[in-house]
């Protein structure tokens, strides 16, 4: 069992090969007062640091997360993936918090010249992660009908805030690719490839609401949607934000 602090929290943290458990022993520790913090592997940096602020944002990320989760219209099947992806952000942010070694595995341990032994192993995302993520594009997104414009943000309240997700996490996207060599790249691949899946859940949100309104207590129309596409050049002409 070792202590390590980690996203501002003094924490314990015991590993196996398999298992990591985290206790939380208090909250506040003063050690940021400065405007330093510590990275996984205990360095001290600024919390300027864009390793930092790419970790933050993935908090961000995933308190919008919780937010379009109290959306009474959000799918039940959509609400569970979000769920499953709350967790996974906390993973990525875990990877992120400790630096890649350059010119090596970002799965594998860390080697300690001076004693030749390998440091415990980190928490990284591999693959599996991002596979995962296609795999619920795809489905929902076949469903879908093809888009003709840019869809502009909106519709039922639940679709709104994945909206704001999807954007969040295109800023994330940007500041762990800030962040430069020492990122494990599965971490970019799969924020791009979450923010592809809050844009296509978001659109799907839509077409299940169809054009209810906020006082309308009824069904959806079946198949109908209620996004609204880019028209190009529409200013004053009265035809934009027309649903599709």
């Amino acid at each position: 069992m070792c202590e390590t602090r980690g996203l501002g929290l003094v924490v314990w943290v015991c590993e196996t090969r398999n298992v990591m458990t985290v206790n939380l022993t208090r909250i506040y520790t003063k050690l940021g007062d400065g405007g330093e913090t510590h990275l996984g592997d205990m360095s001290r940096v600024s919390k300027l640091d864009s390793r930092v602020e790419a970790y933050g944002t993935i908090d961000e990320l995933n308190a919008t997360l919780g937010v379009a989760l109290l959306q009474p219209q959000l799918p039940q099947a959509f609400a569970t993936w979000l769920r499953r992806v709350q967790n996974d952000l906390l993973d990525v942010g875990a990877d992120l918090c400790v630096p890649v070694a350059p010119a090596t595995d970002p799965t594998a341990p860390a080697t300690d010249p001076s004693s030749g032994k390998h440091e415990r192993e980190r928490l990284r995302i591999g693959p599996p992660y991002t596979e995962w993520l296609e795999q619920a594009c795809d489905e929902v997104n076949a469903k879908l009908q093809p888009l003709r414009s840019f869809v502009i943000p909106g519709g039922s309240p639940a679709a709104a805030h994945l909206h704001v997700c999807r954007t969040v996490c295109r800023r994330a996207e940007r500041r762990a690719i800030a962040v430069g060599e020492g990122v494990n790249p599965e971490v970019v691949r799969y924020l791009n490839r979450l923010s592809d899946l809050l844009f296509i859940l978001s659109r799907a949100t839509n077409v299940d609401q169809g054009d209810k309104g906020p006082g309308d207590k009824g069904p959806p129309a079946q198949g109908a949607e209620s996004e609204s596409l880019w028209d190009p050049g529409a200013h004053g002409a009265g035809t934009a934000s027309q649903p599709a």
